[in-house]
């Protein structure tokens, strides 16, 4: 009789390594753009992923999926915002089994997501890779604490500099970068700063554009609070704004 399986460190006899189930491919792929307001700010990339999946069990959406011996829904992700920040303009893909109406599909992913997560569009993916399509942010930065009327300077300070080295921990340790080469435009707009940045490596966030402020300024700064900051939107950069992902003629 031939065993089935031997000891620890002995190779298998007679079995067939299984293979993993291979899926088709999906049939349509729906380009998305959501919101994070108010609370859903300080959810972090990892808890949104996990409550869309949920949404789209809930919803019955027709997922396709990945092949493996671990098969996981098609969904791709890009230019997820830091925890912390609200936005208007957070992308992701999914990759569908069966055809589905955009809007509707919207709706129904709304209603299942939990409040803070609002699918604001949905169109179908064409041209290339979404992810090449986010090339800049336009952020819109509060400072609390700080005067309204000193807001104007400090961005003439902010665009006037050749550079503002500003330091992020990583899990590699402090690494210092130049803050101010991803600024390609700043303004001030209903007592906030208004600030377009190019997707630069690495990736310059709103809090480091605050820490810059702080070096440039120090006095005016001393007493700000923690900044709070929105993305107004994220697209392909057109001289110094920033178009729309979905529109091609962008």
């Amino acid at each position: 009789m031939m065993l089935a399986c031997m000891t620890a460190g002995a190779t298998l006899i007679g079995m067939a390594r299984p293979q993993p189930t291979q899926q088709p491919p999906p049939v349509q792929k729906l380009r998305l753009r959501y919101a994070k307001r108010g609370t859903a700010r300080f959810a972090s990339h990892r808890d949104f992923s996990r409550a869309l999946e949920r949404a789209l069990r809930r919803a019955k959406v027709p997922m396709a999926y990945s092949s493996g011996f671990s098969p996981h829904p098609r969904i791709s992700y890009a230019g997820a915002a830091p925890t912390g920040t609200g936005s208007e303009a957070e992308y992701l893909e999914l990759g569908l089994a069966e055809h589905c109406d955009p809007g509707e599909l919207a709706d129904a992913l709304t209603r299942a997501l939990p409040e803070g997560f609002p699918i604001l569009r949905a169109v179908e993916a064409s041209g290339g890779p979404l992810t090449e399509r986010l090339a800049a942010s336009e952020w819109t930065i509060e400072l609390p604490s700080v005067a309204a009327d000193a807001l104007p300077r400090l961005a003439g300070l902010l665009w006037d500099a050749e550079m503002v080295e500003v330091s992020r921990l990583t899990k590699k340790g402090e690494r210092r970068f130049d803050a101010r080469q991803a600024v390609v435009k700043v303004w001030v707009a209903q007592d906030a700063l208004h600030v377009v940045l190019r997707h630069t490596e690495p990736l310059v966030r709103p809090d480091d554009v605050f820490a810059a402020l702080q070096r440039l300024a120090p006095q005016e700064m001393a007493a700000a609070g923690p900044p709070r900051a929105t993305r107004l939107r994220q697209g392909p950069l057109v001289v110094d704004t920033v178009g729309d992902p979905f529109e091609e003629s962008t």
